[in-house]
């Protein structure tokens, strides 16, 4: 799928981003590679890391529509990254969270159209699911302009569709690393917010390939959400620390006690594929597509009515050793 293609990652200098460009350096032969993003320290260390001839770094700000377009020309693959993802701040800091989030979507998705790019895929969050903190309403907001370009494009063979899934085990604010920081410092306690608390956990590898599957799968509209497992916080924190007590320190603003990735009011629009669900669009205009069928000739089936994907309610649960073996290898 991006052999010999010409790929764009905004935000590309983050965890995704750095794990995308090392596997499909290692395992494909992309045309070019190119990292957009705001950070010049974070792009010249990535740039000692992938001493490419295929790689292009370029600075610049998804809000910046003419940037954009410069960084667009002649790109086949779009993987929109950039985001404001930290839930606190954001609860504090709304407006550049939704500069970012939603203007800096909506200016992907217009240079994209404008470039003739052919491949726009969008990382989204559990979090865009019935959303209570600002970070998940934004993200919902670019979830729904991704899906709604399909509908705007006209002649255009670009196609728009999106990935929503959980937290990514050692990923740049994860609670794994914090955790280890925190038992590295030598800890009188470990920290968690309730008991109850449960979280969707991936893998950077599994979100990497699932992000490629999609890719090679994608009609155009869809929202991909991947079978993961879930484990309580608590549980995690005894895993990673069993001779340290757990102190509950309550929930901080916008947090949820549970995730949900597929929630009820949308079983309606929800595919159910063997490793993987599809929420097809509400709205579509363009010419029928049967989503029961990728472009992988993957066949799948409606959902129950009611049927909800959430942390909580999820069959596959995570052991102590499982998260152990995650994280072996996070740094703190």
């Amino acid at each position: 799928m991006i052999d010999g293609k010409t790929i764009l990652i905004t935000g590309g200098t983050g965890s995704f981003g750095k794990k995308f460009v090392q596997t499909a350096l290692q395992n494909h032969n992309p045309k070019k590679i190119i990292v957009y993003s705001r950070d010049e320290l974070k792009q010249c260390e990535m740039a000692r890391i992938f001493d490419d001839k295929r790689m292009r770094y370029f600075i610049g700000d998804v809000r910046d529509k003419e940037r954009l377009q410069s960084a667009f020309r002649d790109v086949d693959i779009c993987i929109h990254a950039a985001a404001l993802k930290h839930v606190p701040i954001a609860e504090y800091n709304p407006m550049e969270c939704i500069k970012t989030n939603i203007y800096g979507a909506s200016n992907v998705i217009d240079v994209a159209l404008e470039c003739g790019v052919g491949h726009i895929l969008a990382l989204s969050t559990d979090k865009a699911a019935n959303p209570i903190n600002l970070y998940g309403a934004t993200k919902l907001c670019s979830d729904k302009l991704f899906v709604s370009a399909n509908n705007i494009k006209g002649l255009s063979k670009s196609k728009f569709s999106v990935v929503r899934y959980g937290n990514v085990v050692g990923s740049r604010g994860s609670v794994i690393p914090f955790f280890k920081r925190l038992i590295h410092q030598g800890a009188k306690e470990i920290p968690v917010t309730d008991e109850k608390m449960t979280r969707f956990w991936i893998t950077l590898e599994d979100g990497v390939r699932f992000v490629l599957d999609s890719l090679e799968r994608m009609h155009g509209g869809e929202i991909f959400v991947p079978k993961i497992a879930s484990m309580k916080i608590v549980d995690l924190a005894r895993a990673l620390a069993p001779n340290i007590p757990v102190k509950i320190i309550g929930i901080r603003p916008g947090e949820k006690l549970h995730e949900v990735m597929i929630p009820k009011d949308d079983s309606h629009l929800a595919l159910e594929f063997d490793d993987f669900f599809i929420l097809t669009p509400a709205i579509s205009f363009q010419t029928p597509i049967d989503y029961t069928k990728t472009l992988k000739n993957e066949c799948g089936k409606r959902v129950k009515e009611g049927f909800e994907y959430s942390s909580n309610g999820n069959d596959k649960w995570l052991e102590a050793q499982d998260i152990l073996t995650m994280s072996a290898n996070i740094t703190i």
